[in-house]
């Protein structure tokens, strides 16, 4: 999933259900991925079923549900920023 913060200034992302937070200064984009815990590639926890993010928005800041059982965070050129669980499979390696 691609977060951008197209506003003049700073947008903070929190990362649940770990509370990690993020600024993303102006004009740039994260990518958040998240891997799902079950054998068979299914999401639980959503409210509508079956899918890997929940977002709410506010004026100032962007909460991602992220579904699975750990999550990269990265910059559009790859660069790794954040990563919430030492077993989580390499970066890039979805399911």
């Amino acid at each position: 999933m691609l977060i951008t913060n197209d506003d003049e200034a700073a947008l903070e992302l929190t990362v649940e259900p770990w509370a990690d937070t993020y600024r993303i200064q102006r004009q740039q984009t994260f990518v958040v991925v998240t891997h799902s815990p079950a054998a068979d590639g299914s999401w639980s926890g959503t409210s509508r079923g079956d899918e890997p993010f929940q977002v709410m928005h506010r004026r100032d800041s962007v909460t991602v549900w992220a579904n699975g059982h750990c999550f990269h965070l990265a910059d559009m050129a790859g660069h790794a920023i954040d990563a919430a669980d030492w077993q989580c499979p390499a970066q890039g390696a979805a399911s």
